[in-house]
Formats: structure tokens, C-alpha cells, sequence
């Protein structure tokens, strides 16, 4: 099996951006999907990229600091790996409590994606939030993904997936229950959780804060896994035969800050499969219980033989 990097760099690589000419809205960046062994780039750089292109154009303090407080995103189509993006953001309004973004990404002379950002500056307010799941076995007792295949082997895995998926996504991730790399085991349950955590310390970024940078961290790592429960209940693993996916449309919801240096608790669970699509929820909270972020993905998901 190839080595797998284990480094968080592939992340602080994927959202370093570059200013370049606008040619269609008002700023423009330029960024780089990285490496990944699938036909087309994963989808958590579009989301990750974007959100920095957008963060970009926003004061975080001073007069006007606001941070994002929620994206809404459709991929449009495949894009090239190890390629650029152009993304162009849209000053939509600049409000004394809100400001708005629309941000699209532009490849090979169309555009692939589109998203808007909601920015708020805060205000003293009540505070809720919905309960941490319980019994969630601590990460240091489950085993990392290269730990789960080093033995394992089967279906359409190489050994270039085989090394992508053990170590080099640029975040250690924990399944509860065992990850459906191969085979799903159990029952088909809409439910799993994943522990979640940068392989190292996150570097800076330029043009970001490290709270712009954690929040990014969090959005191109959700795209990873946010599909699983509806594999689950299908039966379905990622090296079975035939099977194909894709993101579809994305919204995301950032409640509190976060501090990317230790676990967070990812608690996932299908909300729905029809049509082809299926629909996840995720929950992403500290290890103390704080929810920090919440996530609605849609994706295409198609495979042979796939029963009720």
C-alpha cells in the first residue's frame, strides 16, 4: 500500500488562495482542488475554497466584523482535479448586523458551482442548542481507518483508494459504528457518528483568521462522509461495484466557534432515499457537548441491485 501522507496540509493547501482579475462579479480568487484518487475532485474543496473566497471580502473585526454564519451551495459540475478554480464573489449587501455573498466557481469556461454566504456581526441573545448523543464510545478506543484496512482488501478498492481513505484526507476520522469502506456491518441503520480531527496543527492560512481557517476546516471535511447513512440503509459500501455518487446541494450552519485542535463528534443520520438521492444530517459537536455547526447535504447516489 502506498504511504499515506497523514498531514493536514491537503486542507491548508486546498483553501490557500490566490486574488486574481474579476471578470464577472466584483473580487476574484483563484484555488486548487487537490488530490484525490476518484474521476473528479472531492466536493469539500468547492464548499471549503468558496467559503474562504467569501470570508475574504468580509472585515472578522473592527467596524463591520462579522463571521459566516451560514452557506447554501449547488454543485453544478464535475471539476478537474489538481486544477484551478476561479471563484467570483458578489458584494450582495453590506448591512450594519448582516452582510451576504454570492460566490460562483468558474473551470474550463464554465461555471461548477455556486453558493451564498449570510455573515453576522452578533447580539446579545438566549442560547439552545440540541443534546450531544449519548454513549458514543471515545475516540481513542476505536481504531483509524489505516488501522481498520491494513489487513482488509475486496471490491473496487486499489491501493491508491486504500491509502486516500487511511490517511490522506488530511483528517483522522473514527466511525461509530465501523466505517463502510468495504462492507457495511450490522444492522442498516440511518444513524453513525465519526470522530473527527486534524492529523496535525493546523498552519495559518494567508488572508484568514484562524477562526476563518477552523470554520473552512470544518466545511471541506463534512463532505467526506455526510452521504454514509444513506449507504448504510441501502446496504451499500464505497467499493461495491457500480456504485456511483455525487454531491448535489449543500447547506451548512455555523452556531458558535471552534477551535480545531481536538476531536469533534460528527453524529450523521439519513433523513431520506428516493429517487436516486439521499439526504444526510450532520451535527458536529466538541468533545464538552457544544454543537458548533450543522449540515443538510442532497446527493446522487446509484448502484446496482440497490433493494428497498
Amino acid at each position: 500500500m502506498t504511504s499515506s501522507p497523514e498531514t493536514s496540509t491537503v486542507f491548508t493547501d486546498a483553501v490557500t488562495l490566490k486574488e486574481c482579475e474579476a471578470e464577472v462579479f466584483d473580487i476574484a480568487f483563484t484555488a486548487t482542488t487537490q488530490p484525490c484518487p476518484w474521476p473528479k475532485a472531492y466536493g469539500g474543496d468547492m464548499v471549503a475554497q468558496a467559503l474562504v473566497a467569501a470570508s475574504r471580502t468580509v472585515p472578522s473585526s473592527g467596524p463591520g466584523g462579522k463571521a459566516m454564519h451560514s452557506m447554501h451551495s449547488y454543485f453544478m459540475r464535475p471539476v478537474d482535479i489538481g486544477a484551478e478554480v476561479r471563484y467570483e464573489v458578489e458584494v450582495l449587501r453590506d448591512g450594519r448586523g448582516y452582510s451576504t455573498r454570492q460566490v460562483r466557481g468558474f473551470q474550463n469556461g464554465k461555471p461548477v458551482y455556486v453558493c451564498m454566504a449570510s455573515f453576522a456581526a452578533g447580539e446579545p441573545s438566549g442560547s439552545f442548542q440540541t443534546t450531544m448523543p449519548a454513549g458514543i464510545p471515545a475516540p481513542e478506543t476505536l481504531p483509524t481507518s489505516a488501522a481498520y484496512l491494513a489487513d482488509r482488501t475486496g471490491g473496487t478498492m486499489t491501493e491508491a483508494s486504500k491509502a486516500y481513505w487511511s490517511g490522506g484526507r488530511g483528517f483522522d476520522m473514527r466511525h461509530v459504528p465501523g466505517p463502510v469502506y468495504l462492507t457495511v456491518e450490522g444492522e442498516r441503520s440511518p444513524h453513525q457518528a465519526i470522530w473527527v480531527k486534524p492529523y496535525d496543527t493546523l498552519r495559518p492560512v494567508e488572508g484568514l483568521t484562524d477562526e476563518q481557517r477552523d470554520s473552512a476546516a470544518l466545511a471541506y471535511v463534512c463532505d467526506y462522509t455526510i452521504l454514509e447513512p444513506a449507504l448504510r440503509v441501502l446496504g451499500l459500501a464505497w467499493a461495491d461495484d457500480g456504485l456511483v455518487t455525487a454531491s448535489l446541494d449543500h447547506a451548512m450552519w455555523f452556531h458558535r466557534p471552534v477551535e480545531m485542535d481536538d476531536w469533534l463528534l460528527y453524529a450523521q443520520e439519513a433523513v431520506s432515499v428516493e429517487d436516486g438521492r439521499g439526504t444526510g444530517l450532520g451535527r458536529f459537536f466538541t468533545t464538552d457537548g457544544v454543537l458548533v455547526a450543522t449540515v443538510v447535504q442532497e446527493g446522487m447516489i446509484r448502484a446496482a441491485g440497490v433493494s428497498s
